[in-house]
């Protein structure tokens, strides 16, 4: 699901104007939105030290919550093309700016999928897990309160290691605005 072309720029340095219209699907398009701008700023940066910190020896590392949420953010686009998410995933062939570029490319592409369906077009989304020739289905809800959730959560997690780790994020980023200050 990632992008080949490593020269394009990475999508939400900023978040697009908003629409005009309070429709369902640019609602959930606009959370997806807020959540690339986040990742963006809290993934800005990162160096080395920053990937390997771990608050305690049984916690994931940053490096580790990178990839979980690269995972969440390929759900999301998943549930958005009505696709099925196949497990295990396999991160052997990525590394932190694969995982970083292909978060926020799968987050662009979920947010330009949903943008502009109504509410009968969501109904028909389900979050769909297939792992061998078991699968399981979920209302476009969970995709909500679990995956968009749950990546929020983390990106708060990177925040806060950085910072541990004397690195901190920028502070000229606005997220109630979805523009750096100047």
């Amino acid at each position: 699901m990632i992008s080949q072309d490593h020269s394009a720029p990475i999508p939400y340095h900023e978040i697009l104007e908003a629409p005009e219209d309070y429709g369902p699907g640019n609602v959930l398009a606009r959370m997806v939105d807020g959540l690339g701008y986040r990742y963006y700023w809290a993934s800005e940066g990162l160096r080395q030290e920053d990937l390997d910190y771990r608050p305690t020896p049984e916690a994931a590392s940053a490096y580790e919550t990178v990839q979980h949420i690269y995972g969440l953010a390929s759900t999301v686009l998943n549930v958005a093309l009505n696709k099925p998410n196949v497990r295990p995933l396999d991160f052997s062939e990525m590394d932190f700016d694969d995982l970083r570029r292909g978060a926020l490319e799968n987050l662009q592409k979920a947010s330009e999928t949903f943008r502009g369906k109504n509410a009968e077009e969501m109904s028909k989304l389900e979050v769909i897990f297939q792992r061998g020739e078991r699968t399981s289905n979920f209302p476009l809800w969970n995709v909500m309160n679990g995956m968009l959730a749950d990546a929020i959560y983390h990106t708060g997690q990177l925040v806060s290691f950085r910072r541990t780790t004397g690195n901190p994020m920028d502070a000229s980023v606005n997220v109630f605005i979805g523009k750096n200050r100047n």
